[in-house]
């Protein structure tokens, strides 16, 4: 029961880092888009960008379900830049429904809308270069103190996601839609999957060169050379598509990327759920817990929310018309 909870955390954020991480990529160009465009890009992911985030609320909820002590030390780590990311998750929303009622403070929640997705991904980012650098831990708790989290390759792996999702989101828009913005995130993705390996490459050396311990596994399991080379493949195939204009590969690509490197993170980590600290099996919580959720949260809650998430992408398929969201 323990592996079936793990995979399902891992899934759970899996998809809520590749489904909202594309419109957190969209509001991030959204910023540097005119008013027709950003009707544009704001009707491509209207449908489904509230319901993108379902996946955050489902990862917390199994993490403090099945997990309690790994919920309570990331929680005593990241307390203030999640409180940070919540914030901005808010205040992304609130601007997405306002902006198209207040003309006159218009600018105002754009700015909201742009500036939400970007501190709420980079903070994402920042969380998941802190876990492979490694947290002050002490007998499976947190010591680090309110800042023991940040550091420099925290930070660039912030920036880092940022690069990322501005990639699933160009790769979004040429999937959605037509005319001006199409052609502009077709010369977008080029730039933005070589920004994507090269900072890819510089993590990796730089985790060499401060001798980091996750980077023992390399050598303990050669077969993690797979994603690098899954990754690096689909970015060639995605240049490629690019090249032939092929509207639906290069999210397909993007998306393997990200798999790449979600991959190479999951395999690295087992067994620990923080990384040396803290593993699986003491996270997890009693086998009668993890029984009892399973018949509520396991049999029901997860299939029924991919069915939905399922049926809205094929409802809302295809690209979104030029009149754009009004």
């Amino acid at each position: 029961m323990i592996l079936f909870w793990a995979s399902l955390l891992a899934a759970t954020t899996l998809l809520y880092v590749l489904l909202d991480g594309f419109d957190l990529g969209v509001g991030i160009l959204f910023a540097f888009a005119d008013e027709p465009n950003r009707r544009k890009m704001l009707g491509a992911i209207s449908p489904v960008w509230d319901g993108n985030e379902t996946w955050l609320v489902i990862t917390g909820t199994v993490l403090f379900g099945a997990f309690p002590a790994a919920y309570a030390a990331l929680l005593s780590a990241f307390y203030l830049p999640l409180v940070l990311m919540l914030c901005a998750l808010i205040l992304r929303g609130v601007a997405f429904e306002f902006r198209y009622k207040s003309l006159g403070f218009r600018w105002f929640w754009d700015l909201g809308f742009a500036g939400g997705s970007f501190v709420a991904t980079f903070i994402q980012g920042m969380t998941v270069g802190a876990l492979v650098e490694g947290l002050p831990m002490k007998d499976g708790h947190y010591i680090g103190g309110t800042l023991g989290w940040f550091s420099p390759f925290a930070a660039l792996c912030g920036f880092g996601l940022v690069l990322g999702y501005t990639l699933l989101g160009a790769s979004w828009l040429v999937r959605k839609c037509e005319g001006e913005i199409r052609e502009r995130a077709y010369q977008l993705l080029p730039v933005m999957t070589v920004a994507v390996l090269a900072f890819l490459a510089t993590a990796f050396v730089l985790a060499l060169t401060m001798h980091l311990h996750l980077m023992s596994r390399w050598l303990e399991r050669p077969y993690l050379l797979i994603f690098p080379l899954i990754g690096a493949i689909s970015s060639v195939c995605l240049l490629k598509s690019v090249q032939q204009r092929k509207d639906l590969a290069p999210f397909g690509f993007s998306t393997l990327i990200f798999l790449a490197a979600f991959g190479t993170l999951a395999c690295s980590f087992w067994p620990f759920m923080i990384p040396f600290a803290l593993t699986v099996e003491q996270a997890a919580s009693p086998p009668a817990s993890l029984n009892f959720i399973f018949w509520g949260a396991g049999l029901f809650v997860m299939p029924l929310t991919l069915i939905y998430t399922f049926v809205v992408y094929r409802l809302f398929r295809g690209k979104v018309a030029d009149v754009g969201y009004e």
